[in-house]
């Protein structure tokens, strides 16, 4: 098969388009025909070296933590899937990914992919909707009419929170670019802070009940956010080199949130997108081959919006 492998950490030109063995899957695990996968920030972490410590690596690697495909092939002992079946997950870290035409994936770990949109679409979904899911709901406890703040609500995780927070019955105050209020309030957000023309601090009069931290703001503008916070109030941030900062004297809670997978919440993620009730948000579709650019473009700071890798044209 094709797969897109790096053997040493470095930059996007370690990625190399291999022809590799075919996988075999092991006990509780199956083999996934990849229609698509994508590129999540965290990949480029990975591929510079900057995860070894949480993320240990056998090289060579090949990167891809979200897959939408087909089951090709059953382990032992799997049951509940069958070859033929339409799937969506999010892949453990320290195996190899889905910048590939066939993966192995825990049988566990798999959802039902979405009917109502392009099977390598939904490779949009896993890793950016399970960290909105998993903010929102089992860190924050948001709960319908309070106030969120998600600051960074135009990237790929901040489209999702906005449309469930929304869903849950919050106002949402979302930040973004001047370019991206019409599709923020289009998605559900109450309000728009345009961040590049105003502090967001001093647009947002009144405090919230979750501040939702997305961005890489430097640890003074974290700090600042929080105070956006009301009493016993939480803070969420995403950011993992950089503490969520807490308030003892004021109840405020701050969370560092570590995505893991969930097939349950991917399946009401899903559900969701069937219902109608979840835009999933694909901004470009690239060939395997061109997954190294990606990565460049992303180092410098020039990609936007959600990147789909086609691994195989749907059949």
């Amino acid at each position: 098969m094709k797969a897109i492998r790096f053997h040493q950490y470095g930059d996007a030109d370690v990625l190399q388009l291999e022809d590799v063995a075919d996988p075999t899957p092991a006990a509780g695990e199956v083999r996934v025909r990849v229609a698509g996968t994508s590129f999540n920030s965290v990949d480029g972490n990975i591929r510079a070296g900057f995860m070894q410590g949480p993320m240990p690596l056998t090289l060579p690697h090949v990167p891809g933590l979200d897959v939408a495909g087909t089951v090709d092939a059953l382990g032992e002992g799997v049951t509940g899937l069958a070859v033929g079946d339409r799937v969506v997950g999010f892949l453990p870290f320290v195996v190899d990914g889905a910048s590939a035409e066939l993966v192995v994936a825990p049988a566990d770990g798999l959802a039902p992919a979405p009917t109502t949109i392009p099977l390598a679409d939904a490779a949009a979904l896993p890793v950016v909707g399970l960290t909105a899911w998993q903010a929102l709901f089992e860190h924050a406890d948001l709960q319908a009419g309070q106030r969120i703040l998600v600051n960074g609500a135009s990237g790929a995780v901040g489209g999702y929170a906005v449309q469930l927070a929304a869903a849950a019955g919050a106002h949402v105050v979302a930040t973004g670019s001047g370019r991206s209020r019409e599709q923020l309030l289009a998605r559900g957000a109450t309000e728009v802070v345009d961040h590049t023309a105003t502090d967001v601090t001093a647009a947002v009069t009144e405090p919230v009940d979750v501040v939702l931290n997305l961005a890489p703001v430097d640890p003074e503008q974290l700090t600042a956010l929080a105070g956006l916070a009301r009493d016993n109030g939480v803070v969420v941030n995403t950011t993992v080199w950089m503490p969520a900062p807490s308030d003892e004297a004021r109840g405020v809670r701050g969370i560092d949130l570590y995505v893991r997978s969930d097939a349950a919440q991917l399946g009401e993620l899903v559900a969701r997108v069937d219902r109608g009730e979840l835009v999933v948000d694909v901004a470009e579709r690239v060939a395997l081959a061109a997954l190294p650019s990606v990565h460049a473009r992303a180092a410098a700071g020039a990609l936007s919006g959600k990147v789909v890798v086609v691994a195989a044209e749907e059949g």
